[in-house]
């Protein structure tokens, strides 16, 4: 038997995260220089879903919240943001065993 341990976020705990990115993601896509319509090519979902999210009208998935939280911790101008933010801390930097990268 295995003494791997699995890092399980509950559905309030995912929300939180994804309402602390959701909350500066019009500043971290400033900082990169990147318009909606070219983030929603690298997401791959339209332009009306990403503003939605972006303007609160609408929640992001717990897939688009990944993707974007490794899109900017992967770019040089985003990274120390991100990390200042405190959304990378906690059970979510343990799931994402983001130390070891």
């Amino acid at each position: 038997m295995s003494n791997i341990k699995v890092t399980m976020l509950s559905t309030s705990e995912k929300k939180k995260y994804i309402q602390m990115l959701t909350e500066d993601l019009p500043v971290y896509r400033a900082r990169i220089g990147i318009s909606q319509e070219e983030l929603c090519l690298i997401l791959g979902i339209s332009r009306q879903t990403y503003s939605a999210v972006e303007t609160g009208r609408r929640e992001m998935s717990w897939h688009t919240f990944l993707t974007l939280l490794l899109y900017f911790s992967y770019n040089v101008k985003t990274k120390s943001m991100l990390e200042d933010s405190g959304i990378i801390s906690g059970k979510l930097e343990e799931l994402l065993n983001y130390t070891r990268r």
